[in-house]
């Protein structure tokens, strides 16, 4: 009988037009034992086949299956995969501006590319520069991390080896300052007891004297907050979204507070008691939020907050008071910045703020470099100023 003659791995064809194109073909076997089969065509020339299919082969004897198989995948077919695959994972909020990432800017701008081969020098041209001219460059530098991200999921799923963008550098223009001094502080809370309504005071002081963030503060309840104890524990988080936990593990919390930070939330207390009293409601202790609108006595939205400080600042505009225009999570960076300038140390400003000692650091360092600076500082006029005191 004679011997069945071996199939040619690499072999050329023609076009109808006459032209020479070479393909490949090449068996193996997956994981569960499955006979398959790889094959690729349209080269121009037999060696750049050969090379081909020496990749493949070379990716199956290291055991990457899924990259050969999925070796035609674009961009688009992964976002899509990777957000069915994830998505129940991420918050509400997360999911909802990934998918809106996606939809608008991702897929496209690099839908139509193959995943395998997608480079970072396309990646630049043909999605960074684009966004660069539309948005800021923090904006795009979100829309960068989501693609990071995305990328990485690929890799966990052995679709692709490594992440090609991780040392792509976004240039940032000098960072917007959104905290605000001591001084300016005192400034911007007088101002809003004096043109504020008292939902918007409170919330003011709450977030400036406690470092919260937005959410957490409407997302508080009055069985939240320990009057004997002066202590307020955070245990949820709020948007339009709705309520749910906590931004990270680390956020869910109880920190003290001054009593002036007290006085002013009873003093809110007695005012929405009356709010609810005058629309028909009865205030909850155990279920309602602190933060309640004076039209209505129902729970405030972030939308208010951001208002409130919009309408703020006219008012200081017209009084002719110039400070720093801040957004809500500013009275944040206000709060951390003020403890760390003071010498607190970040393992405590972490834990008052719900996270971790890294992120401190990550966040905040120019004020721990100003810190050193200032050390330097101090220690040389000590040393000078017992000298001279000695001599």
């Amino acid at each position: 009988m004679a011997k069945k003659k071996a199939e040619k791995e690499v072999e050329e064809y023609r076009l109808k037009n006459g032209e020479i194109r070479y393909r490949y073909r090449y068996k193996y076997y997956d994981v569960l034992g499955n006979r398959r089969e790889k094959k690729e065509s349209s080269f121009m020339s037999e060696k750049a086949a050969e090379m081909a299919l020496l990749h493949v082969k070379s990716d199956i004897l290291n055991g990457n299956l899924k990259k050969v198989e999925h070796n035609h995948m674009t961009i688009g077919q992964w976002l899509d995969t990777w957000y069915e695959m994830y998505s129940d994972s991420w918050e509400v909020s997360t999911r909802k501006v990934r998918q809106q990432a996606i939809r608008k800017h991702m897929k496209p701008l690099l839908g139509r590319y193959n995943l395998v081969e997608f480079d970072r020098s396309t990646y630049m041209r043909t999605y960074i520069k684009p966004l660069l001219k539309k948005f800021k460059p923090s904006t795009v530098s979100t829309y960068h991390n989501y693609f990071k991200i995305a990328i990485n999921a690929a890799i966990e799923e052995e679709i692709i080896t490594r992440n090609r963008f991780k040392k792509v550098n976004i240039e940032e223009r000098e960072k917007r300052i959104n905290f605000l001094t001591p001084h300016e502080l005192n400034i911007f809370i007088d101002a809003a007891k004096k043109y504020c309504n008292v939902t918007g005071y409170t919330i003011i002081v709450l977030l400036a004297y406690t470092g919260m963030r937005i959410g957490e503060a409407l997302g508080l309840k009055w069985a939240d907050i320990n009057f004997k104890t002066n202590q307020i524990t955070v245990n949820c988080t709020r948007d339009s979204h709705g309520e749910r936990s906590p931004k990270t593990k680390n956020s869910y919390r109880t920190f003290p507070v001054d009593q002036f930070v007290i006085d002013t939330l009873v003093s809110y207390q007695k005012r929405c008691l009356e709010t609810k009293f005058k629309y028909g409601l009865k205030l909850d202790k155990k279920t309602d939020h602190v933060f309640i609108s004076q039209y209505g006595g129902t729970a405030i939205n972030t939308e208010v907050a951001k208002f409130t400080l919009r309408q703020l600042y006219k008012y200081l505009d017209v009084e002719g008071i110039s400070i720093t225009r801040i957004t809500p999570h500013g009275l944040r960076h206000t709060h951390a910045t003020v403890l760390i300038n003071n010498g607190v140390p970040p393992k405590t400003i972490a834990d008052r703020l719900g996270n971790s000692v890294e992120m401190i650091y990550k966040v905040y360092g120019h004020s721990f470099k100003e810190m050193e600076n200032k050390a330097v500082t101090v220690f040389t006029d000590i040393v000078i100023g017992a000298k001279i005191g000695a001599d």
